[in-house]
C-alpha cells in the first residue's frame, strides 16, 4: 500500500517553559515537524480540535498547573484524538521505587517519557514515535478509510484468511449472494453453497492460486436460494508475515449474460486458445512450455484439501500456458467420442508430470553416455531396500587447521601467491597455479581479493579479519581428498561469478544485494561435498539422504551446514552486523543460488530463462526498439527474473569447466571423471546400483562422456547465457574444447589426451 504522509504537527502542552518543553520545541525543529505550544487545558484542546496534531506531549511533572491526566480523557473524548500519539512527560526519581504506568494508560495515554531535556535524547523520542506509534496510527486512518470505500462498492469482496475462512465481506456480497449481515463471517468456505467442477481442474486453479499468482475468469456461483448466477472474478493472494500467503482477496462482478452454464467452458477454452495462438516462440527444446507454466507444483492437486480450496467458489480461467492447456483439454473431452476421450486421458497425465522440462531420451543403446550422465545427475538414484548405508554425518565439521598458513590481510600476501592471481579479473585467469601456489587452499586468497574488489566487507559492515576467519572455516570444510569436488572447484567458481557479475549486461540488472549473494554463494556452494553424487546418497540411505528426504540432498546440505558455519562463532560471522530483514532477503538469495545448482531442475531453470528473458529482449530488438530502455529495464530488473538471472549465472559457473581454456578443460575433465570413477568402484563394492556404468575407469571412455556433457547440457546453456551477457571468448573455447574431444574420440582413444607422438 502506498501512502502519503504530511509533515508531522506535534501540540507541546507546558504550563511554563522550561528546558524540557525548550528541548522538545528544538527536537521538533531539528526533525522537521511542526510544533505548537499550548500552556493550559483550554488552548490545549481548542489548538487540537482545530490542528488534529499526531503527537501530543503533556507535562505530567507538575500538577498544581493543571491536571495532565483530565486534559487526556478530554482530548480522548474528541473523534479527531483517535488516531493520536499522547505521551506524557513525567519526573524522574533516582531514589523512589517505580511507579506503575497503569494510571497514565487508563487516562489515554500511549506511553510516558521520564524527563531528559537533552535535545538528542528529545530528538531520538519523537524519531522512534514517528516511525512506531505514529506510523502505526496513520496505517490505521488510511485502513479506515479503505474499508469505508469497501463497504461503498458495488463490486462484492470477499476476504478470506489462508485456511479460506471467511473474515469479510462487504455489502454488496452479502446482497449479490443472498445472506443477512454478518452471517458469513468466520464460516469455512467448505460451509457455503458451491457448484463443483472436474476435480483436476480444481486442483490445477488451487495449487496456482497457492503460489501467490493473480487470477481472473469467469464461474458460476450457487447463491444461498439456490440460484445459479455468473460472475467475473479476480482472486489476489496478500502476503503477509513471514513472507507466506495469509489472506485471499476476491472480487467479483455479476456478468451480463446469466443463461447458460455451457458458456463458461465456451470462454474458457476461446481465451485459451487466444492466449495460445498469441505466443509467438517457440522453445529451443522439444516438447519445453513458457517460462510461466506451474505445472510442477499445479497438477498435483492430490495432497491438497479438496474442500477449503479456493477453486470451489472461483473457478476460473487461468493464465498459465499449461493450465490453459488443460482446461482446453477439460473442454474437448465433453464433446468427443470415447476414443478421442481415452487418448486426451493420457495427454493429462503427461501433463501432471514434473518432468515437462527434461528432454526425453532414446533408449541406452542409443547414447549410453548422455543416459548414465542424465541418470547420475538428474535423478535421485534407484530406491534399495537393502541395510547397505553410506554414512556421511552433518554433524562432523571441520575447524581451521592450526597449520594453515594465512594472510593477515590483503597486504600480506606472499608473493607468488600476489603473483598467481595477478590477471583474476580475467576469464583465462588459471586457478590450478594458484592451487600450487596456496597448497591446495586458493579459496581464503582468491575469496580475500574478489570481495575486495566487490567491496564485500562494506556492504556487510564486517571486518576483514571476520571476513578472512570466515573463508577458513569454509575452505576447511571442503574435502581436500576430493578429486573435483574441493575448494579448488569453489575457488574457480567464485571466479566465474565474479567475472559475470563483472559483464555489462548482468551489472545493469543486479543490485549490490544479489552481487553479494552471488559471491557467497558461489564459495559455499559445495561446502562439505563427500564426492558422491545425490544418487549414490539416496541409494546407500545416507543419513543426509534420510535427513532431506532423497530430495536436493547436497545442496541442500550445503546451503544449511554454510549457515551454520557461518553463525556459530562471532569470529567468523559474516552477517553479524546485518540488519534483520537484509540479513533475511540475503539469506534467502543465497539458499535459492546454491540449491539452483541441482541438476534435475537443469532444464526447467534454462528454459525459465530462454521464455522469460532472452526471447522478451530479442523480441524488443526485433521491433526495433534497441533504445528503449524502459521496456528493455523492465524485463531485466523485474524481481521474477533478477532471481533467473541469478540462478542462470551460478549455475554456468558451476559447470564453466568446458568453456575454460583448453589446458584446463582437460584437467577438469580428468578430475570429474576420476570422481565418479571412485564412486563406481564404491558402488561394486558395496553392492550398490551402479549409477554410471560407463564411468568404469577400466572401460570408460572420457572423450565420449565429455561430448555427451557438452551435447546436453553446456551448449544450450551457455547459448542462451552468451545471448544475454555477451561472452565470445567462452565460446570460443567451447568450440575448441569440442572439437578437442571430437578429434580423440574419431581417433577411438579413450584418454585425456592422445598419446606422444
Amino acid at each position: 500500500m502506498r501512502l502519503h504522509q504530511d509533515q508531522l504537527q506535534v501540540l507541546l502542552v507546558f504550563a511554563k517553559e522550561d528546558n524540557q518543553s525548550n528541548g522538545f520545541c528544538w527536537a521538533c525543529e531539528k526533525a522537521g515537524f511542526r510544533c505548537n505550544i499550548a500552556r493550559t487545558p483550554e488552548s490545549a484542546l481548542e489548538c487540537f480540535l482545530d490542528k488534529h496534531h499526531d503527537i501530543i506531549i503533556i507535562d505530567h511533572r507538575h500538577s498544581r498547573y493543571f491536571d495532565a491526566e483530565a486534559l487526556c480523557r478530554s482530548i480522548r473524548t474528541t473523534k479527531p484524538s483517535e488516531n493520536t500519539v499522547i505521551i506524557g512527560v513525567v519526573r524522574r526519581h533516582a531514589d523512589r521505587e517505580e511507579s506503575s504506568i497503569l494510571p497514565l494508560i487508563s487516562a489515554g495515554f500511549t506511553r510516558r517519557y521520564v524527563e531528559n531535556s537533552n535535545i538528542m535524547a528529545c530528538y531520538n523520542e519523537l524519531i522512534q514515535l514517528e516511525f512506531g506509534e505514529v506510523r502505526a496510527q496513520f496505517k490505521l486512518r488510511a485502513c479506515n478509510s479503505l474499508f469505508t470505500a469497501l463497504e461503498k462498492s458495488q463490486e462484492a469482496i470477499e476476504i478470506t484468511s489462508e485456511d479460506h475462512v471467511i473474515q469479510y465481506v462487504n455489502p454488496a456480497f452479502e446482497t449479490v449472494m443472498g445472506y443477512q449481515i454478518g452471517e458469513l463471517i468466520g464460516k469455512e468456505l467448505t460451509e457455503v453453497p458451491i457448484n463443483e467442477k472436474k476435480a483436476d481442474f480444481l486442483d490445477t486453479i488451487n495449487s496456482c492460486i497457492k503460489i501467490g499468482k493473480e487470477w481472473q475468469g469467469m464461474y458460476y456461483a450457487k447463491k444461498k436460494n439456490g440460484d445459479n448466477i455468473q460472475q467475473n472474478v479476480k482472486i489476489l493472494p496478500v502476503v503477509g508475515q513471514g513472507g507466506k500467503i495469509r489472506h485471499y482477496v476476491s472480487i467479483s462482478r455479476l456478468c451480463n449474460d446469466n443463461n447458460k452454464a455451457e458458456k463458461t467452458c465456451e470462454r474458457v477454452q476461446a481465451e485459451s486458445q487466444t492466449d495460445i495462438q498469441t505466443c509467438r516462440h517457440k522453445d529451443r527444446r522439444k516438447g519445453s512450455l513458457d517460462v510461466r507454466s506451474t505445472t510442477s507444483r499445479g497438477s498435483d492437486g492430490s495432497s491438497q484439501r479438496r474442500h477449503s480450496s479456493m477453486a470451489r467458489i472461483h473457478s476460473m480461467t487461468i493464465e498459465a500456458p499449461i493450465t490453459k492447456v488443460i482446461n482446453i483439454i477439460n473442454a474437448a473431452q465433453e464433446s468427443s467420442p470415447m476414443p478421442v476421450a481415452e487418448a486426451l486421458d493420457r495427454v493429462l497425465e503427461i501433463l501432471r508430470t514434473t518432468e515437462l522440462y527434461s528432454p526425453q531420451l532414446g533408449t541406452k543403446d542409443e547414447d549410453p553416455h548422455t543416459s548414465d550422465l542424465v541418470g547420475g545427475l538428474m535423478t535421485d538414484g534407484l530406491r534399495r531396500l537393502s541395510g547397505n548405508e553410506y554414512i556421511l554425518s552433518a554433524k562432523q565439521t571441520h575447524q581451521v587447521a592450526g597449520s594453515l598458513i594465512s594472510p593477515i590481510s590483503l597486504n600480506d600476501i606472499p608473493p607468488r601467491i600476489t603473483q598467481a592471481m595477478e590477471n583474476e579479473e580475467h576469464w583465462d585467469f588459471d586457478i590450478f597455479e594458484l592451487e600450487a601456489a596456496t597448497h591446495k587452499r586458493p579459496l581464503v586468497y582468491l575469496g580475500l581479493k574478489i570481495f575486495a574488489r566487490f567491496g564485500i566487507c562494506e556492504f556487510l559492515n564486517c571486518s576483514e579479519s571476520t571476513l578472512r576467519s570466515w573463508l577458513q572455516v569454509i575452505e576447511a570444510n571442503y574435502h581436500s581428498s576430493n578429486s573435483y569436488h574441493n575448494s579448488t572447484h569453489s575457488a574457480d567458481v567464485l571466479h566465474a561469478t565474479a567475472y559475470f557479475l563483472s559483464k555489462e549486461r548482468v551489472k545493469q540488472t543486479l543490485d549490490p544485494i544479489d552481487e553479494v549473494a552471488a559471491l557467497i554463494a558461489a564459495t559455499v556452494h559445495d561446502v562439505d561435498h563427500p564426492g558422491r553424487t545425490n544418487s549414490f546418497l539416496c541409494n546407500a540411505g545416507s543419513e543426509l539422504a534420510i535427513l532431506y528426504n532423497d530430495t536436493a540432498v547436497l545442496e541442500s546440505h550445503h546451503a544449511a551446514l554454510a549457515f551454520q558455519l557461518t553463525t556459530r562463532d562471532d569470529k567468523c560471522n559474516i552477517f553479524k552486523n546485518m540488519e534483520r530483514n537484509e540479513y533475511r532477503t540475503l539469506r534467502q538469495a543465497i539458499i535459492d543460488m546454491v540449491l539452483a545448482t541441482e541438476m534435475t531442475k537443469h532444464f526447467e531453470h534454462v528454459n525459465k530463462f530462454v521464455n522469460s528473458i532472452n526471447k522478451p529482449l530479442a523480441a524488443l530488438e526485433e521491433n526495433g526498439n534497441n533504445g528503449d530502455g524502459d521496456s528493455i529495464k523492465t524485463v531485466l530488473t523485474s524481481p521474477e527474473n533478477r532471481i533467473l538471472i541469478k540462478r542462470m549465472l551460478i549455475k554456468c559457473a558451476d559447470i564453466s569447466n568446458p568453456c575454460r581454456p583448453i589446458e584446463q578443460c582437460i584437467e577438469w575433465a580428468g578430475r570429474i571423471s576420476e570422481e565418479y570413477f571412485a564412486q563406481t568402484d564404491e558402488e561394486k563394492r558395496q553392492g550398490l546400483p551402479v549409477v554410471m556404468p560407463v564411468f568404469d575407469r577400466n572401460t570408460c571412455s572420457i572423450p565420449k562422456s565429455q561430448i555427451s556433457f557438452i551435447d546436453y547440457f553446456i551448449t544450450d546453456m551457455f547459448d542462451a547465457w552468451d545471448a544475454f551477457a555477451d561472452l565470445p571468448n567462452l565460446m570460443q573455447h567451447l568450440d575448441n574444447n569440442f572439437k578437442y574431444w571430437k578429434g580423440l574420440d574419431e581417433r577411438k582413444l579413450r584418454s585425456l589426451r592422445p598419446p606422444p607422438e
